[in-house]
């Protein structure tokens, strides 16, 4: 298997071609949206492409890999079940999880399992968490976005049961390049 060449996006470096690479997540592209944070996917996809429309999307065949800082009192995406696996390390701080109708504290270290067609969804707490999220992919997968009271009060629900995160996300920004503030962050050198 050859090495992937790493490229500049607008935000830092993605994978320019099939391959194995190392990237430092400091290094790494990043997109941010105002309603949901900060993620790194590792990956050259649409949001992070989107500033720099000459470089390809590489995307990853089996398995999704994202970096995700929470701020305080933001979710991480609309309460959402999907019909593939989802695992998730608190990797730094605290934050919420909605689960399945239940709320839950988590802190640095905390792994969270979602089999398929689990309900859930993460809140930042008191300071930015930093979550390892990670899902198997299949060209069938599917997502729904249920009616949930306990997403609705903490902002991460959709306005209408739905399968479409299309409809689902139509009220929020979409995702820009853009980099997570440095302040607390794991990857920083003190």
């Amino acid at each position: 298997m050859p090495e992937a060449s790493l490229v500049e996006a607008a935000s830092g470096l993605v994978p320019a071609s099939e391959g194995w690479f190392v990237v430092n997540a400091a290094e790494a592209a990043w997109v941010g949206n105002p309603d949901f944070g900060w993620r790194c996917s590792f990956e050259a996809n649409g949001p992070a492409l989107r500033e720099s429309p000459e470089l390809e999307q590489v995307l990853f065949a089996q398995l999704g890999f994202r970096l995700h800082v929470l701020e305080p009192g933001r979710p991480s995406g609309l309460y959402h079940a999907e019909s593939e696996q989802e695992d998730f390390l608190v990797l730094a701080g605290e934050c919420l999880l909605v689960v399945e109708e239940e709320e839950r504290r988590l802190r640095a270290w905390d792994f969270v399992h979602c089999p398929s067609g689990t309900r859930h969804v993460f809140v930042g707490t008191d300071a930015p968490c930093v979550l390892l999220m990670t899902g198997a992919r299949a060209d069938e997968g599917t997502i729904v976005y249920p009616l949930s009271e306990a997403a609705v009060r903490h902002g991460a629900a959709a306005a209408a049961e739905t399968r479409s995160p299309h409809e689902a996300y139509a009220p929020h920004p979409h995702w820009q390049p853009g980099r997570p503030a440095p302040d607390g962050l794991p990857w920083e050198v003190a």
